[in-house]
């Protein structure tokens, strides 16, 4: 009977211990920022531009990192980035609160020039014009299908931005209008320069590829939700189960785009092998 109540208490006790270890390894996975290194190489980029430093935000959900992002903000300015782009998704609809991400965007234009491209949640949180506004009076560049120039001396790249295409549905709809895009691609598409875009959504690569754009930066998938090892991410939007592009780099013709896994949640509130992720691109002429 003895040996009985003592095998029920070491069940009972491990039980507990793996469900500690479980919530642990959980917050962790959610909480812990990555910063994903990767050196991009094109001959096309100017001499002068050698070793420029690119950070990438995306899909921060107004999840908070420490008090006044001051975890996030610290990570940003370990890396000493020449600028930073943020790909979207700085709010949530579901639970709209400005006012944190503005606590990340006041830190982070403290750091170096911040530009932004809108996300779905932007648009569906039917408050763009207030977001938008709040970034502008913080010193955001916001590309809304726009172009902006960065200069070094006497060289210079050009850093364009598409706004979300659920701004043209007018729905909550996942899924994607491209016409527009293409139109807006299209003003681009014959420039000599070196060319940098910004645009949410990573399930798009063959269009930008087939506008010409260099280098581009997107997110939208959070990594896929949950990475299985040796398969990658399990789900994300516009993509369905095993999408191909949920992280890191592809290479498509003369075009590279780099997709953040975010950091934070939205529909699926949880992060399962998918830490939440910073992108530090170093630019390098091959020449």
């Amino acid at each position: 009977m003895m040996k009985k109540h003592a095998d029920k208490g070491k069940k009972i006790i491990s039980i507990i211990l793996a469900l500690i270890s479980l919530i642990i390894f959980c917050y962790w996975q959610n909480n812990s920022i990555a910063i994903t290194k990767s050196d991009y190489k094109n001959p096309k980029i100017p001499k002068e531009f050698e070793g420029f430093v690119i950070a990438q935000i995306s899909d921060l959900h107004n999840k908070e990192f420490g008090n006044n992002q001051n975890i996030l903000l610290d990570k940003l300015k370990s890396i000493s980035p020449d600028i930073i782009v943020v790909t979207g998704d700085l709010i949530d609809r579901r639970k709209y609160n400005l006012e944190i991400s503005m606590e990340f965007i006041e830190g982070a234009v403290e750091i170096a020039p911040v530009y932004y491209v809108s996300g779905n949640h932007e648009e569906w949180s039917g408050k763009y014009e207030d977001i938008k506004s709040g970034l502008l009076n913080a010193g955001v560049k916001v590309l809304d299908d726009e172009k902006d120039s960065i200069s070094i001396e006497n060289a210079s790249i050009d850093i364009l931005g598409l706004r979300d295409p659920d701004f043209y549905t007018s729905n909550y709809l996942e899924g994607t209008k491209t016409a527009q895009l293409e139109a807006n691609l299209k003003k681009w598409t014959n420039d000599n320069g070196f060319k940098i875009l910004l645009s949410h959504r990573p399930e798009l690569f063959d269009l930008y590829v087939k506008s010409n754009m260099d280098l581009i930066f997107s997110g939208h998938a959070h990594g896929g939700q949950v990475r299985l090892p040796f398969i990658g991410g399990l789900v994300a939007p516009d993509q369905g189960f095993f999408p191909k592009y949920t992280s890191g780099h592809h290479v498509k013709n003369n075009s590279t785009m780099y997709i953040s896994r975010g950091l934070g949640n939205s529909i699926i509130p949880l992060r399962i092998f998918n830490r939440p992720e910073i992108v530090e691109v170093t630019l390098k002429n091959t020449n």
